[in-house]
């Protein structure tokens, strides 16, 4: 049986991201979305989850963009001087290794990003993390701590398969520098990562048996998900998007994905994947179905 989840990051980012969202979901192979705590569009959001009991809702854990939820005085190491989140996972992972990152902080922010989940209605699904800091040395474990402690089933483990990598990058119309760069990311994280999927297994926690979508954020193609969808094995496999309307709201955050969303919506709504996707036996489940499949 090949299973996949289609899970769209960044749900509370803005309201067009949602709104996004929700048409990739209502109307096309998006299963999933991960729901930004601390987003500016966070109760349009939970609304939306609220009102689209199909869609599998999860938590996306975030340390880069926008304010803490709890007030930037508790998490002092984790904001700038604006009392606001900063840096990729770059940054985090050399103040990190500077010890300028304190762990403590990050497992109480994250801790009470998904206590107000929680609090708003939302029963997660599974834990990611927004630019995959979750992965990061150090930082993983706490993620796996909150998964348990909060009765999460799954959490994501982002570690592309190469396979399924090459096929999404099929078809032409995406920029080869960012999808190599972001390709280099995918693996750097794999080699920081690589016993991820071992100590969600001893946790207990289940995931996805293989993952896509690192190199080619922002970058998607009709012929890349279709060569996608032919190259699924046998088991179950996330593929991470960003759908969204690139509405004036969402120009005015610094995120660079842009246009591109409304590209990865098209896409993702297209009835040739939609018929591609049937036709090839697909199942389409989300996270909260994983637990009675292994």
């Amino acid at each position: 049986m090949r299973n996949l989840i289609v899970n769209a990051d960044d749900l509370g980012w803005t309201r067009g991201v949602n709104r996004g969202i929700a048409e990739a979901h209502k109307n096309g192979i998006v299963t999933s979305a991960t729901l930004l705590a601390n987003g500016g569009a966070f109760d349009d959001g939970v609304a939306l989850a609220r009102t689209t009991p199909t869609l599998g809702v999860g938590v996306h854990l975030n340390l880069s963009d926008g304010p803490p939820v709890l007030a930037a005085g508790e998490v002092l190491s984790l904001v700038n001087g604006q009392g606001r989140f900063h840096g990729g996972p770059e940054q985090l992972l050399l103040r990190l290794a500077r010890r300028t990152l304190d762990v403590d902080e990050v497992e109480r922010e994250w801790d009470a990003q998904i206590r107000k989940v929680i609090a708003a209605g939302i029963g997660p699904t599974h834990l990611d993390g927004h630019k995959h800091v979750h992965m990061l040395p150090g930082l993983f474990p706490i993620a796996l701590r909150l998964t348990k402690r909060h009765g999460i089933g799954c959490v994501r483990i982002a570690l592309e398969e190469s396979r399924l990598r090459s096929a999404l990058a099929g078809g032409n119309g995406y920029h080869a520098s960012v999808v190599l760069k972001q390709g280099v990311q995918a693996r750097g994280l794999k080699l920081l990562a690589h016993d991820a999927r071992a100590q969600a297994e001893r946790a207990g926690i289940a995931t996805a048996d293989y993952f896509c979508g690192i190199a080619q954020t922002g970058e998607l193609t009709l012929k890349g998900v279709e060569k996608f969808l032919h190259s699924l094995p046998e088991g179950t496999t996330e593929l991470m998007c960003h759908p969204g309307h690139a509405d004036e709201e969402l120009r005015g955050t610094s995120t660079r994905l842009q246009s591109s969303r409304e590209q990865e919506l098209r896409i993702l709504t297209d009835t040739q994947i939609r018929n591609s996707v049937a036709s090839l036996g697909i199942r389409l489940i989300n996270y909260a179905e994983i637990a009675n499949l292994v």
